[in-house]
């Protein structure tokens, strides 16, 4: 075999199916470094219903701050994470009652769109489609778009806002939404082969047996390369194979086939904690397969009233977030968020964990984006909002700190610096953003 031939694409192409291999030294010269855009990930991990932000805000700057209680799970990868206070998204407040859809509409668009229910939505075009044009000329997938909670985009969803609006947070255009996919089988089938839901049962079957050949192919494929590659590469490509095969049965598990369509709510035999464990776990192979560079996440839609039984808070996360400033509300919301921050951490471990050789790791190379649409449940506000950045963007940006900017300072900006960061070249984004963050 002879270096640098060998496409990490094309890799299964003989079986019909277009995995990845993770990267390894053998497919690049020895002393080739990366492309300026090559390995550059923009993520981007929504929160609904903002945050209990006394439980959130770190007392202290720079990089001996201490983690409070809801930041606590970050702890493993604290010197991986920024923490940044003072950001407003300020196009984002509603014309009148409406500031869920209205911040989720704006999340990643930091614009003012236009209050309606019917037809005539108006958004912009969100920061990570802003990225896609540009890195997702490297992937096979451009972007992915992922959550927990699906529905229709149509109708009213708050206070005279659409669906729209609420229920997601990719935009390609001022007038188009990117649904997100929500369940897990029907993520797997575009990441690793395709899967047609109108499919007999026969067929679904032969389906799952062609898989898993194709992952016995994968297997046959590793061993023969196994003694053509050096020691690091190895380890690298068990990690993967590893991976693959973990990944393949926790998707057994839920059932032979899509349950329902990628806008429907996931099967009702999975619950919510396994679900969201299994949307990162996924997040994080399609980054190591390189996939794509590209993903929006939603743990739940705008003003979620999902409640949480598992951690002994049976009321709606939307009325408990309206706390009227009482203690047990208060406990209760710091509660959620610290195990919604636990599932942001656990992504940011398995990206740490994904070697890219020389020291640098998935994580290393990316800029993860961790918000919500307000700050406060009950005021409603959209400036300090609650924002956390995991990674380095390959070296752009310096992690391990609290950075506290001057009151509404532009989240927009912030998203110009990742967008820079990921070779776009842009000065501005949405309808406040004016040039870069400082002390990044």
């Amino acid at each position: 075999m002879k270096r640098f031939k060998l496409s990490r694409r094309a890799f299964l192409g003989g079986a019909g199916a277009l995995l990845a291999l993770p990267a390894l030294e053998m497919f690049s010269p020895k002393n080739a470094k990366a492309e300026p855009n090559d390995l550059k990930r923009i993520l981007a991990f929504y929160v609904p219903n903002g945050i209990h932000m006394p439980a959130w805000t770190p007392t202290t700057e720079g990089d001996q701050y201490a983690l409070p209680t809801i930041l606590e799970p970050l702890a493993p990868v604290r010197d991986k994470l920024l923490v940044l206070s003072g950001l407003a998204n300020t196009p984002a407040r509603p014309d009148g009652p409406g500031d869920h859809a209205a911040g989720t509409a704006g999340f990643l668009t930091c614009r003012h769109v236009v209050k309606t229910e019917g037809a005539n939505i108006k958004n912009g075009i969100s920061m990570d489609q802003v990225a896609a044009a540009h890195l997702g000329q490297f992937t096979r997938i451009p972007s992915l778009q992922l959550g927990i909670d699906g529905g229709s985009s149509a109708g009213d969803c708050d206070s005279g806002y659409s669906c729209a609006y609420a229920r997601n947070i990719s935009w390609a255009s001022e007038t188009q939404p990117l649904p997100k996919a929500v369940n897990p089988q029907v993520v797997w089938d575009i990441l690793f082969g395709g899967f047609d839901p109108k499919a007999t049962a026969e067929e679904q079957a032969r389906q799952k047996i062609y898989r898993t050949s194709v992952l016995d192919y994968v297997l046959e494929e590793a061993n023969s390369l196994n003694g053509k590659l050096g020691t690091t590469d190895r380890r690298k490509l068990d990690e993967y194979m590893t991976g693959i095969n973990e990944l393949e049965k926790k998707i057994q598990k839920t059932g032979e086939g899509p349950q329902c369509t990628p806008m429907n709510r996931p099967p009702g035999d999975l619950p919510y904690p396994e679900h969201v464990l299994m949307m990162l776990d996924l997040i994080a192979l399609a980054v190591q397969c390189d996939a794509t560079r590209v993903v929006s996440f939603m743990l739940g839609n705008a003003g979620s009233g999902r409640s949480y039984p598992f951690l002994l808070v049976n009321e709606g996360h939307h009325e408990i977030s309206h706390h009227q400033n009482l203690d047990t509300n208060y406990e209760k919301l710091t509660t959620i968020a610290r195990w919604e921050v636990e599932q942001f951490a656990y992504l940011l471990g398995k990206l740490q964990a994904i070697d890219e050789g020389n020291g640098v790791s998935a994580l290393d190379t990316s800029a993860v984006f961790f918000s919500s649409e307000i700050e406060d449940g009950n005021a409603h506000r959209h400036t300090n909002l609650p924002v956390l950045v995991g990674g380095g963007l390959g070296g752009i940006f310096k992690p391990g700190r609290h950075v506290v900017y001057p009151d509404e300072t532009p989240l927009a900006n912030l998203f110009i610096s990742m967008l820079q960061g990921a070779g776009v070249p842009t000065n501005t984004f949405g309808d406040n953003g004016t040039g870069p963050l400082s002390d990044l």
